[in-house]
């Protein structure tokens, strides 16, 4: 027989992630809003820096990456799905600084010229860090609140991140960085 309660009976105090992490929660799914948001904004944007790279190399690397950003807006639609939550893009303000200083480096150089892929490159791995950054302390945070399957699906994604930025290097290693040295 289940005992009534009557509100006089002290309740035993349990300690649950629920109970002691729902700000961390809260932080956690916005965060995920604004990586949202980003990796929606770079599926955007990463055609202007195709049309605007010279170098085949750099051409393909960035479309490739692009084809991988699709891949990432996806897992963070099913990250949503797995928090029980619809898919909620909030303004990331990093990723659109970061996207406005890549334009401004094409604007800034001539078209044709190491120099802009250089730039280009440069643009890029400052995305890719951001990326790393989020990516990584999501994953982090993800363990934290034991939520292993999107934990799963950051790390995936975080690693990928990581080869792109060394794809990136990779390109300007190859000639490109010592072909701007030498422009005028």
């Amino acid at each position: 027989m289940k005992k009534k309660d009557t509100g006089t009976e002290p309740k035993l105090a349990t300690k649950t992630k629920s109970d002691n992490d729902p700000a961390l929660l809260e932080l956690f799914s916005d965060s995920i809003c604004d990586l949202y948001w980003a990796e929606n904004h770079l599926v955007k944007s990463l055609p202007k820096m195709i049309a605007a790279a010279g170098a085949a190399e750099l051409k393909n690397t960035i479309s490739n990456h692009l084809e991988e950003t699709r891949t990432h807006v996806k897992r963070l639609e099913q990250i949503f799905k797995l928090l029980g939550k619809d898919p909620i893009a909030k303004k990331c303000d990093a990723m659109e600084g970061l996207v406005r200083e890549g334009e401004v480096i094409v604007e800034s150089t001539t078209q044709g010229t190491a120099t802009r892929e250089v730039g280009i490159i440069l643009a890029g791995q400052k995305v890719e860090h951001y990326e790393i950054a989020s990516y990584g302390g999501l994953y982090q945070l993800a363990n934290t609140l034991g939520l292993p399957e999107i934990a799963e699906i950051l790390a995936q994604t975080l690693e990928e991140e990581k080869a792109a930025d060394l794809k990136l290097s990779a390109v300007a290693e190859n000639e490109i960085n010592y072909q701007a040295a030498q422009e005028a």
